[in-house]
């Protein structure tokens, strides 16, 4: 067995893990954020991510036995949205909400089933970064969306109440937590390979 020093290192196979994940996360990323282009689909973007990432961001837990994984796949999101047409807000806060899924996930020694599914909550939280221009820059943000038209502005704006910031934090936070236990019903045995309890 290999020195405690020599675990916490990750390795090709770690970073292979991590982008083969951060790939199939993105692409259902992408899916629902395609459904963006009605109003109420916007609102449930982040939520429809968590839930339905929560499986294969579950199965990605499998692998993880080292600091750092959870963390470079969270920033990988921030940034593949900022490239792909989104402010630089989504990368601030996938640093953050990385870092605490690493502490979390880390706090049960990669090993405990109650963190895993609370990591699942956690991580997704990164995709709110992308509401983050629509209450803080709206001026910006509808300026930007212009071809979209003023009938799907009015519509965005009724939807996006000051509060509303609250309401997808704890709805993707929770649709996470929904996802990550459909992931550990449909994985049972890659949990119990991992020895994930």
């Amino acid at each position: 067995m290999n020195s405690q020093g020599n675990n916490s290192k990750l390795n090709g196979r770690d970073l292979i893990n991590v982008g083969i994940y951060s790939a199939i996360y993105f692409v259902i990323v992408m899916a629902f954020a395609m459904t963006g282009l009605i109003p109420i689909f916007l609102m449930l973007l982040s939520s429809m991510v968590a839930f339905f990432g929560g499986i294969p961001f579950m199965l990605f837990l499998t692998k993880v036995k080292k600091p750092g994984m959870i963390f470079i796949m969270s920033v990988i999101m921030g940034v593949l949205v900022f490239v792909t047409g989104m402010t630089y807000m989504p990368v601030i806060v996938s640093v953050i909400t990385g870092i605490i899924a690493e502490l979390v996930y880390r706090s049960g020694s990669y090993q405990s089933m109650s963190k895993a599914i609370l990591t699942a909550g956690v991580f997704p939280l990164w995709a709110v970064g992308n509401y983050l221009p629509l209450f803080l820059q709206r001026e910006q943000y509808f300026a930007q969306r212009e071809s979209y038209g003023q009938e799907y502005a009015d519509a965005v704006m009724r939807l996006t109440p000051n509060w509303m910031m609250i309401v997808l934090v704890l709805a993707t936070f929770l649709c996470g937590i929904l996802g990550g236990l459909l992931g550990r019903f449909l994985l049972k045995k890659h949990f119990k390979k991992a020895g994930i309890v």
